[in-house]
């Protein structure tokens, strides 16, 4: 009884959780039991049921073989907690579920979770709105200046740009920016990433999965440039920062046996004592690192691991939104918990479990968790921490796609734009630089506006007095291969052409005395010596 996978969507966590209910109440094997010299229908064994939800949840595919006897153990301890089942006496909540062989119960009704009542927003109203065109001012009204003459206005980029290909050219207005400030440019980072995220969740609303409310842009600039160049975030205040004997042990182990900067002695079981350290600091923590508010964003991200692709563009994103001392302490974690589990000349940190075991389970309850103990949180945590370790590299780097948006977000804002009478913007409040003209006048003002700075360049290399008479002729044929049209007219007849063309100055031909020996003339010899 394998159940239905759980995709993404709002409040999939409490989803879970009632299919679990719903699975294990409608597959759980009920029988007749003899305890303290009597029968009870109906009834199983602590043992039974530990045995019976682990394999159902080592199949499932919400969850995967991943599951360990002692997390179901766990999960079945929180179902006595909610009244999910009951022991054979009617009792639960401060009793204590123990995997034995003593007897539980169904209760008569299922305390399933309901949903959350707050409405819905929709119309995608729970993003952030991105700045637009329409937060800048206009251009004020330029004097002295023929509209749509310059040859920046009527090149055939300017043609493409604006899309002037049939019918009448509109009246438009010039638009600039002004100075994008930080808490714009934050804002900016926050809604695109934001919509970047719903977009790789493939959900039309993050309503129920995330609150933007709780995202704020400038944790997220700060995580995508204020980096090492390991990409390790450096944090502003160093008291945000881990303590230094913490510090100094995560090093010990990730360097192991090289990485006793303390130089204290060691002993047999040095390096467990060393991990318990670590652990004691992060299980301490008052949150875990993905922060309660980001709880169902990383829910939803585990429906996504069979595609790798995907759930690690999810994740990238999602990490993104961590405060940068979380992220920091995430980085430094995953990559520990990576090298520990790599490391060959390690030794055995666990008499009874692997290191890979140990490290999964000493740290996933610090990197996920809900503020609501009745969630599933051992089992989602495994999985999604186990994924995370292995793929830490590629998890923690800012995604390429989400920076490239935004940057060229940012630079299509510092441009100047033409904006048309009927857009969005409110045109006729504003002042109007352009006239309309029809599009026999936009050719020929296209072919007007192009020779004018040809003239200009022409007018300005006659005028060169600085230029050696024999490069402005040079240049001059040069120009009139270039652009005939233009220097024929300017020149129009050989007299104009002579009046400001630099003549050539005339060479001396040789003298025939040199020619006049009957003798042909002797290599130039060497008679005296330039020495002093």
């Amino acid at each position: 009884m394998e159940g239905d996978v759980i995709g993404p969507g709002p409040y999939r966590a409490t989803k879970l959780w009632n299919e679990t209910i719903k699975l294990f109440r409608g597959g759980m094997p009920l029988r007749r039991h003899w305890m303290h010299f009597r029968y009870y229908d109906l009834s199983f064994t602590g043992s039974e049921a530990v045995d019976y939800l682990h394999e159902l949840l080592m199949h499932n595919d919400n969850f995967g073989p991943e599951v360990t006897r002692y997390q179901t153990l766990q999960l079945l301890r929180k179902f006595l907690k909610a009244h999910v089942i009951e022991d054979i006496k009617g009792r639960h909540g401060t009793e204590d579920f123990e995997d034995n062989g003593h007897l539980y119960r169904f209760p008569m009704l299922s305390p399933l979770k309901s949903f959350p009542t707050r409405p819905l927003l929709r119309d995608g109203s729970d993003l952030p709105r991105l700045i637009r065109w329409d937060d800048y001012e206009e251009l004020p009204q330029p004097e002295n200046i023929a509209p749509l003459k310059s040859a920046a206005m009527t090149s055939d980029l300017w043609n493409k740009r604006h899309s002037v290909a049939i019918g009448d050219v509109h009246e438009c207005k010039l638009i600039r920016r002004k100075e994008i400030t930080a808490k714009q440019v934050d804002h900016i980072w926050k809604s695109m990433t934001v919509t970047h995220l719903q977009r790789v969740l493939g959900l039309a609303s993050l309503d129920g999965v995330l609150n933007p409310t709780h995202v704020n842009g400038k944790h997220i600039v700060h995580n995508v440039f204020s980096v090492n160049k390991t990409g390790v975030v450096i944090l502003e205040h160093k008291a945000e920062d881990m303590p230094h004997w913490v510090v100094s042990a995560m090093k010990c182990l990730a360097n192991w046996p090289n990485g006793n900067e303390s130089k204290q002695a060691v002993y047999p079981g040095f390096e467990r004592d060393v991990l318990r350290t670590v652990g004691d600091y992060f299980q301490k923590l008052k949150e875990p690192l993905l922060t309660f508010q980001l709880y169902e964003v990383f829910v939803n991200i585990l429906s996504l691991l069979q595609e790798q692709e995907v759930a690690t563009e999810a994740l990238q994103v999602s990490c993104l939104l961590l405060p940068p001392p979380n992220r920091r302490r995430l980085q430094l974690l995953l990559r520990l918990m990576a090298r520990v589990c790599q490391n060959p000349h390690l030794p055995a940190l666990n008499d009874s479990i692997s290191t890979r075991t140990l490290m999964v389970q000493m740290f996933s309850h610090c990197v996920l968790g809900s503020v609501d103990e009745m969630e599933l949180d051992e089992l989602l945590a495994t999985k999604l921490v186990t994924f995370m370790m292995e793929h830490h590299n590629t998890i923690l780097q800012v995604p390429s796609k989400l920076r490239r948006q935004v940057d060229e977000h940012l630079s299509h804002l510092k441009r100047v734009q033409i904006k048309y009478a009927g857009s969005d913007a409110d045109f006729s409040a504003s002042p109007v630089v352009c006239k309309q003209i029809y599009r026999v006048e936009c050719e020929e003002q296209k072919v007007i506006g192009t020779q004018i700075p040809l003239n200009e360049l022409l007018e300005g290399l006659i005028a060169d007095k600085e230029l050696p008479a024999k490069d402005k002729r040079k240049r001059l044929k040069q120009f009139q291969r270039s652009y005939p049209e233009v220097y024929h007219k300017r020149f129009p007849t050989e007299e104009s052409k002579a009046a400001v063309k630099p003549e050539k100055t005339q060479r001396l031909k040789p003298s025939l005395m040199f020619f006049s020996f009957k003798k042909p003339l002797q290599p130039f010899q060497r008679s005296w010596s330039f020495r002093a």
